[in-house]
């Protein structure tokens, strides 16, 4: 089947696989426009925090590169892709991954724009920054992911003794691997890097309704990777952990994030929360994976969040491919069934809030953030120059 890749880019190129297609059919869909991207985004074709903010740079970028920007003067230029950035930041709101990545964009041109401005290549000094910065943010995600697999795996193994002859089992909820990212992954990353130094036992996925991410999505990549694995519904999870002791050995929850904010507390897909009160309860460490593009030191605390909600239909119809009466699955027809009464009300948010006293540990690319004496995290060490810009201005 050849390396799992849910982005795949060349320059003025991208194409994204459609994940929900998978885990039965693997097909990518050609993006050449911010509005398809918007569409692919909003869909959750693609999906999890850093391949949104991903495919969203890209997008713009392969416009550049294709010449869908025809102004001449730098501050029209500027305007141009302030606009279609714009544009493109409302497709999923809740991730802060993607309103990081415009911010850095912005930055790019701008100071591209200030160096040549006095220069006949001023315009293809700002193109060709764009490109740049959009590329770098490509490359960066999959550097990042590899580096929050080897702290977080690190941190697990100093809590446990894990070694050889004493492994540890985790549970995960949605998709946080390859699928969501550039590569390796952020939680999942986490548990591949633990599987790959033979630090794993198990690993235990959640559905993760009404999407079903986990049972389509984290399942697909266990099974693709090798990675000794079991599927079970959101609800059994307290059954799990109350077996763990005695038969599980689960060492921890963990869990990626569309946002964290300045005191920790951290948003992710719906159902975290839960996972974490359980894990508290039984004594599971509660473990956040999160690159510091999902830092938000601007927001303080959790009830600053914006929380997406989504459509009645997610809920009460659900599709997929039909399974023949022999056991075998029919591609080419796909359908899709009601699975509740149409007429009855539904609440469907797309993330909860994980209050940070429930977290254990946020795993960042630059290390393991851990709660200080006063029960706060602190994310000044890891991201000095942010923190000094936003927070001790």
């Amino acid at each position: 089947m050849g390396s799992l890749q849910a982005i795949r880019y060349s320059r003025g190129k991208l194409e994204v696989l459609d994940q929900l297609r998978l885990p039965h059919e693997h097909h990518y869909d050609e993006i050449r426009t911010a509005e398809e991207a918007f569409d692919c985004i909003k869909s959750m074709r693609v999906r999890g925090a850093p391949a949104i903010a991903i495919v969203a740079a890209l997008a713009h970028a392969v416009e550049i590169a294709n010449g869908a920007c025809t102004a001449t003067d730098p501050e029209e230029i500027i305007a141009h892709i302030d606009s279609r950035l714009d544009y493109l930041k409302g497709s999923r709101p809740t991730a802060v991954d993607l309103s990081n990545a415009i911010n850095v964009l912005k930055v790019a041109v701008r100071a591209a724009q200030i160096e040549e401005l006095a220069h006949p290549e001023a315009r293809e000094a700002i193109f060709n920054a764009y490109l740049r910065a959009a590329e770098n943010i490509l490359e960066k995600d999959l550097e990042n992911n590899t580096s929050i697999g080897a702290h977080g795996a690190a941190w697990l193994q100093q809590q446990y003794a894990a070694g050889p002859d004493r492994k540890i089992s985790v549970l995960t909820h949605c998709n946080t691997g390859s699928l969501a990212t550039s590569g390796h992954g952020t939680a999942l990353g986490i548990i591949r890097t633990l599987f790959q130094d033979g630090l794993l036992e198990h690993a235990y996925c959640t559905e993760t309704r009404p999407y079903n991410q986990g049972s389509r999505l984290t399942s697909f990549e266990l099974v693709f990777e090798g990675i000794p694995s079991t599927l079970i519904t959101d609800s059994m999870a307290a059954a799990l952990f109350n077996l763990h002791r005695e038969r599980m050995n689960i060492g921890a929850v963990i869990v990626g994030a569309d946002r964290v904010v300045r005191n920790g507390d951290t948003a992710n897909k719906i159902g975290t929360y839960q996972l974490a009160v359980i894990a508290k309860h039984h004594g599971v460490k509660f473990v956040v994976a999160a690159p510091t593009t999902s830092i938000d030191l601007e927001t303080e605390t959790g009830a600053g969040i914006h929380i997406e909600e989504r459509k009645k239909e997610e809920l009460t119809q659900i599709s997929g491919a039909v399974v023949n009466p022999d056991g075998s699955i029919d591609l080419s027809r796909t359908e899709r069934v009601a699975i509740a009464d149409q007429r009855i009300d539904v609440w469907n948010p797309a993330f909860d809030v994980t209050p940070h006293e429930l977290i254990d540990a946020i795993v960042t690319e630059k290390g393991t953030v851990v709660k200080g004496a006063n029960g706060q995290f602190d994310f000044s060490k890891v991201m000095p120059e942010r923190w000094a810009r936003i927070v001790k201005q």
